[in-house]
């Protein structure tokens, strides 16, 4: 069975948030954006703050596009460092441990897929609807970051939802959608690079494992190419063509077995079951919401199967061509 993007009815948009200080560690090996996994919990927060004030929404999928990034890092010199904040002093008037905390402030616009039988059976009530969505999304936290009054245009701030239903529309809808989205950068999988660097690498060396290709695809490789008698040695690098990739975590491996509910000392809900889990990776792309050819190809789903110990989201995007890594 493939696994592909839930089914959908409409399209929620709600842009140009402004999040302060948003969590940089997105794993514990990846820094920068917040990962997808984050927007997911927002996803399935929302949904059940949106039910609480009486709205019909479920949301079945989630995408954000980034307009604005600014991680809070030293920018001086090769090596790059957290800017950390200095806690209030303890009860006992001691100064309290620096915990290593990555902090960055984003401009982006967030895009739910969702179903509503009430918008289906008024659709007027669309633009009430996204409006009271945006006002509760504002009062909650968006990867542990605030929501703050964004300082673009009024008029671009306004939320919409749009309806995906007709089939014969759908195109060019979602045309009209992503350029609304311009300037900004979307997040897509690309775990077919991953794929294809590692049987590159298994070729030279059949003991190459995947972790040794995402390393590689994390970094830049530069190769000498050595020169003819009087000429100067060439150097070239494995990045031409592949675009704006990065690591990303996209979400979680079972570490042991599912754990009764309350069992676990300490455990955040005593009314769900634990597990001990640790994150998975995998190979992301930049790229402009110009470039995409449908909706599912930007949105972000949750894959969740505990009897495989998987508990990942996935993504829809397929590339037109095919990289040769040799």
């Amino acid at each position: 069975m493939v696994d592909e993007c839930p089914y959908f009815e409409y399209l929620l948009v709600i842009p140009h948030i402004q999040v302060q200080n948003a969590n940089a560690l997105s794993s514990p090996l990846t820094h920068g954006f917040p990962a997808m996994t984050a927007f997911l919990g927002l996803m399935w927060a929302l949904e059940r703050k949106v039910r609480d004030a009486g709205l019909d929404l479920q949301f079945n999928a989630t995408a954000v596009v980034a307009h604005r990034h600014e991680e809070q890092i030293t920018t001086g010199g090769y090596v790059q460092a957290l800017r950390l904040t200095r806690n209030p002093i303890d009860r006992d008037g001691g100064s309290a441990a620096i915990v290593e905390e990555g902090r960055i402030h984003l401009d982006i616009s967030l895009i739910f897929a969702v179903q509503s039988a009430a918008m289906r059976a008024d659709d007027s009530s669309a633009d009430t609807i996204a409006h009271q969505v945006r006002d509760i999304l504002s009062q909650m936290r968006i990867a542990s970051g605030s929501v703050i009054p964004s300082t673009v245009p009024f008029h671009k701030q306004h939320p919409f939802i749009v309806s995906m239903i007709d089939a014969a529309e759908r195109q060019d809808l979602f045309n009209r959608i992503k350029l609304r989205l311009l300037p900004g950068s979307v997040l897509v999988d690309r775990t077919d690079l991953l794929e294809q660097r590692h049987q590159a690498q298994q070729a030279r060396d059949p003991e190459s494992s995947k972790l040794e290709a995402w390393l590689s695809l994390s970094r830049i490789n530069w190769n000498c190419e050595p020169g003819e008698p009087g000429q100067k040695a060439r150097w070239h690098h494995d990045r031409k063509g592949l675009g704006w990739i990065v690591p990303i975590p996209v979400g979680y491996g079972a570490l042991g077995e599912l754990q009764d509910p309350g069992s676990v000392a300490h455990a955040r809900d005593g009314q769900t079951p634990f597990r001990f889990v640790e994150s998975l990776y995998s190979i992301g792309e930049w790229i402009s919401p110009h470039r995409l050819h449908c909706a599912e190809q930007l949105l972000w789903y949750a894959d969740s199967k505990s009897d495989k110990d998987r508990y990942r989201c996935r993504n829809d995007y397929r590339s037109t061509p095919t990289y040769d890594f040799d």
